[in-house]
């Protein structure tokens, strides 16, 4: 009997934390409409009705429609969990038929895989937090007789990581170059929104290939936010934390110190280019991939640089792209995180390659830090 009431004070008070967060991002999104709003009437006078009410309908698109389910829609959903499509590190991911032809990804997070209560409503609170059009989005959750699941947008092409190193992904043809560089492009703008836009930031902590998720071959999308936590705009000082993240991905800084910063995700974030660049595996044995790549991606030669290329690529590939995308990746992987660059500039470095500027145009040196 004790038990079974311990169990339903667990289940209220974790119900009541969720209905805190809807709450609170409810006000908080009711809040920038009016602010939005006030900015509109104010733009009206100055440039009229018309840009009124597209700023109007701008802000509005910016609202997401989240429910909560019970577990029984859920299972409904998903036969009862029938078809498996992930694996994570606390979670399998099923697939779910919403109706109309329209899919869904249930992520269930199993306390047996290490996925505790606060972590499940962490992700909740972050996801409820951001929108963007490279973050994959979440529809719903169910925090129902000890089921911890989340309902989120369906991607269908599998991850980066099964189209570049599992034999059914590589059937599918190698990923162009261009294809490559759009991937990276639409990845960093997703960091950059989380790391600038964000209120408060979030840093990631997990980016990897097998965390981005492919609509097609040129465009992609960051999921798994179960590792996230509330960042600074600073690199001010911070009390160490237990490293979270994926072996050959996570920051050498974080490792030596436990300090985790958006600098962390930068740095992720170029291991993810040496992935795109070679076709190599983030871990080769015992030694990373930013290891391994280290005396060759540093080299002045371009001859040698090349000689990084993955083999499926035969060698088309822009050299003058090529070169921008190894520096960018020597500059996210220095040991000294303040030294990284920061998103935004990746960001901005990537897209400009990719309008293929003339070569004089193009900037000969490092990212400014």
């Amino acid at each position: 009997m004790g038990l079974d009431t311990a169990a339903a004070k667990s289940y209220w008070i974790g119900a009541a934390i969720v209905l805190i967060i809807i709450l609170t991002s409810i006000l908080k999104k009711w809040a920038v409409y009016i602010d939005n709003q006030a900015q509109a009437r104010s733009l009206a006078k100055a440039q009229g009705q018309d840009d009124q009410k597209n700023i109007a309908l701008c802000s509005l698109s910016t609202n997401k429609s989240i429910r909560t389910f019970a577990l029984e829609e859920i299972k409904a959903t998903t036969r009862d969990f029938r078809i498996r499509i992930g694996v994570g590190a606390t979670s399998y991911v099923y697939l779910a038929e919403l109706g109309d032809g329209q899919f869904g990804a249930v992520k269930r997070v199993m306390e047996e895989r290490g996925g505790s209560q606060k972590m499940f409503l962490d992700e909740v609170s972050i996801l409820l937090r951001i929108s963007h059009p490279n973050l994959v989005g979440l529809l719903g959750f169910c925090l129902d007789k000890g089921e911890q699941l989340l309902l989120l947008e369906y991607i269908p092409n599998k991850s980066l990581f099964d189209r570049l190193h599992t034999r059914k992904g590589r059937s599918s043809g190698s990923l162009s170059w261009s294809s490559r560089l759009s991937i990276a492009l639409d990845i960093a703008y997703a960091l950059d929104y989380l790391h600038s836009v964000a209120d408060p930031p979030i840093i990631h902590r997990d980016v990897k290939s097998s965390n981005i998720l492919l609509i097609n071959d040129d465009h992609a999308k960051l999921a798994d936010f179960g590792l996230c936590k509330l960042g600074h705009d600073t690199q001010s000082a911070q009390t160490p934390t237990i490293i979270r993240g994926s072996l050959g991905y996570v920051d050498i800084n974080y490792l030596n110190t436990g300090l985790v910063s958006p600098k962390s995700d930068v740095y992720s974030f170029g291991v993810l280019l040496l992935e795109l660049i070679t076709g190599m595996k983030s871990l080769q044995g015992s030694i990373t991939l930013a290891e391994s790549t280290n005396e060759c991606r540093k080299h002045h030669d371009m001859d040698i640089v090349m000689g990084m290329l993955d083999p499926k690529l035969n060698g088309q590939v822009n050299a003058e792209q090529l070169r921008v995308l190894v520096n960018v990746a020597n500059m996210a992987l220095l040991e000294n995180s303040l030294a990284r660059p920061n998103m935004a500039e990746i960001a901005y470095r990537i897209s400009s390659c990719m309008d293929h500027m003339p070569e004089n145009d193009l900037p000969e040196h490092d990212l400014p830090v």
